[in-house]
């Protein structure tokens, strides 16, 4: 059943909306939209780019401060029991100024720098990763960035102060019906003199719950005077006709103040709308650009969290006569967490440190940061679980109950899972990064392969194409890939930067073959380019790995360990890479889709039967009709 409210629209005007939402151009240089094209440019993040001393030193006071109120105020186990912050802890996070962290000081903030901010995510993510997602939410994607991004100097003065000290805001974007798929948000927000009325139903509303400000997407009808479309607004949630209508309950991140809101004739200024009409999904895909970034941080802080718990149980856990570490099936595991920790902390340094250059464009190495985080987090964690075995399964109270120390493996597994979904699913991350990655075959060929343009304009087009590949193409057949003593300063890590470097441009040459091949059904060939993306997001972790090895080298921290683990995470990533390479072209695609042809025409009814669906009555998508609200408002601001 879909609730009456939802737009109906075309798969090809669902395109054009998301396509619209697009930054097109690309005024700086990035390392990752390169290294797609068979460029492998080095030089964009080596040397390993560094911050500066006084951002250093205000990151390191403020990491010790929050530590000591990590461990002295915040008690992870009871916010998994009660599902819920208590009160005084998050007072105590906005008097430490945790909510002001990535604020400007002018404006009451901290004025962390994207490195340190992150990190902050991480420490405290692993005290709680409820905490994490709340500040996350509230200075990713809430109301800070984008009007630090977009925002009107009155804009800037009213809330930043707000957002640093006392408010925590929220992110108002998915609807019953609709999540990446934005050409068919159905709130709106009409024009009514010096107002908007705002009406509608939002779902998943991280920290909705708690809110006190509010950025909302809504659409605003195209009328005179008004150029209409998708819109973004700061809005009080505290505002007549808001209605939290329910606080969601899920398998992990239990204190989450996620809820659904529900929006009834709520009249919000003109004064509040963030950038014109119509910009909303730019501003809200702009402000994810480095947003992202705070999702693998705290992946990061997982991973080491693993590290920790594979290394001290293994070591005390002994089976056949030694620790279980010694015996290569569980140490191939402990290899791996520890690999992948030191490789996904070096991809989420570079990328924020060049965020905070702002010499790159790292739209592309933050989304692939956040997918590649997301997945390996999960594997790292599932890997813990099965190190620790029935204790990994069992809760830390149980543990606790019986006498043994309350690890709560099973607690981290579910609390990672969200991270495939949060903020753009592993699916949509791939087709993302995949539009990015063939911007620059589109630009020169996005006419040739549009069924709708004229013989003219494919004509047009295949001479611009013509000339771009003829300058192109000859450059992936050779490179410095192939030279046995380029990237020496590496040392020992050389090999693997060179393999990198040929297998960018294989991953390009296989590239141009596919979009030869399926020219404008290109973009239907999601399991493709799904394994493009992968391949890209590994050589951009080798790269960034190798980096930060010689980095941690030359300034005398723990450089030989870091080159053993760059080297052992390279040799292991190598092996993904010629996988997926071989499962390009060698997959089972096209009987998958036969397969879900039967699935979806009931042709495998009978292949349920002998089972019990244990599932509640009810549609499967809740009504969304505009109209006032018919329960209490569960709304529970904190202040």
């Amino acid at each position: 059943m879909t609730a009456p409210s939802i737009r109906n629209v075309s798969e090809r005007e669902a395109r054009q909306v998301a396509e619209a939402a697009r930054e097109q151009d690309w005024r700086k240089p990035s390392f990752a939209k390169e290294l797609f094209l068979g460029r492998f440019r080095l030089d964009l993040i080596h040397p390993h780019p560094t911050p500066a001393v006084d951002d250093v030193r205000r990151g390191e006071k403020f990491l010790a401060t929050l530590r000591d109120f990590c461990e002295s105020e915040i008690d992870g186990a009871r916010i998994e029991r009660e599902g819920q912050i208590p009160d005084e802890t998050v007072q105590g996070l906005k008097e430490l100024g945790a909510f002001g962290m990535k604020i400007d000081p002018k404006y009451g903030g901290l004025g962390l720098t994207q490195v340190y901010y992150n990190r902050a995510l991480a420490l405290v993510g692993t005290a709680s990763p409820a905490i994490g997602a709340l500040l996350s939410a509230h200075q990713s994607i809430g109301v800070p960035q984008p009007l630090k991004l977009f925002g009107t100097k009155e804009q800037k003065e009213t809330f930043l102060p707000r957002c640093a000290r006392t408010d925590i805001s929220a992110f108002l974007l998915t609807e019953p019906d609709v999540g990446s798929d934005p050409a068919r948000l159905a709130t709106t927000a009409v024009p009514d003199g010096t107002d908007y009325v705002l009406d509608g139903v939002k779902l998943w509303t991280t920290n909705g719950v708690v809110a006190d400000l509010l950025v909302v997407m809504a659409r605003v009808p195209a009328s005179e005077g008004h150029k209409g479309g998708i819109t973004a607004f700061v809005v009080e949630a505290g505002s007549p006709g808001i209605t939290v209508e329910n606080r969601n309950a899920f398998m992990g991140l239990r204190g989450l103040e996620n809820g659904v809101t529900r929006f009834h004739q709520v009249r919000v200024p003109a004064a509040n709308r963030i950038g014109p009409e119509g910009a909303g999904l730019k501003i809200a895909l702009t402000t994810l650009n480095t947003g992202r970034l705070s999702l693998p941080a705290m992946c990061v802080g997982s991973g080491k969290w693993c590290l920790k718990i594979a290394r001290e149980w293994s070591a005390a856990r002994e089976q056949w006569g030694r620790p279980v570490a010694r015996h290569e099936a569980v140490g191939a595991k402990i290899s791996f967490i520890a690999a992948t920790t030191f490789a996904l902390e070096a991809v989420v340094d570079l990328s924020s440190q060049m965020a905070d250059e702002n010499r790159n464009d790292i739209r592309i190495e933050a989304a692939l940061a956040k997918l590649y985080g997301s997945e390996m987090g999960w594997l790292m964690a599932d890997e813990l679980v099965q190190i620790r075995g029935g204790r990994g399964y069992e809760t830390a109270d149980s543990l606790a109950a019986r006498g043994e120390r309350a690890v709560p493996t099973e607690q981290m597994l579910r609390d990672m899972r969200i991270n495939r979904i949060f903020e753009g699913s592993t699916e949509i991350m791939h087709l993302l990064i995949a539009r990015e990655a063939v911007d620059a075959h589109l630009s020169v060929a996005g006419d040739l392969i549009d069924p709708d343009k004229s013989l003219a304009d494919k004509g047009r087009a295949a001479a611009k194409a013509g000339g771009f590949y003829a300058r192109w193409l000859p450059k992936l057949v050779a490179g410095p890939g192939q030279l046995p003593r380029t990237y020496q300063e590496f040392g020992e890590l050389a090999g693997h930067l060179r393999y990198v470097e040929r297998t960018s441009r294989k991953l390009a040459r296989s590239t141009f073959y596919a979009m030869s091949r399926w020219q404008g059904r290109m973009e239907t060939k999601q399991g493709f380019l799904g394994r493009i993306v992968d391949i890209g997001a590994e050589l951009f972790a080798m790269s960034a790995a190798c980096v930060r090895a010689e980095y941690l080298t030359e300034t005398g921290a723990h450089g030989r360990e870091a080159q053993q683990l760059a080297d052992v995470f390279c040799r292991q990533a190598r092996i993904r890479v010629e996988e997926l390479f071989g499962r390009l072209w060698t997959n089972t695609d096209e009987l998958d889709r036969k397969v879900v042809d039967g699935v979806l025409d009931g042709s495998y009814t009978w292949l349920e039967e002998g089972m019990i669906d244990p599932s509640g009555d009810g549609p499967w998508i809740a009504d969304a009709t505009p109209g006032p609200s018919r329960t209490d408002n569960v709304r529970r601001p904190i202040g």
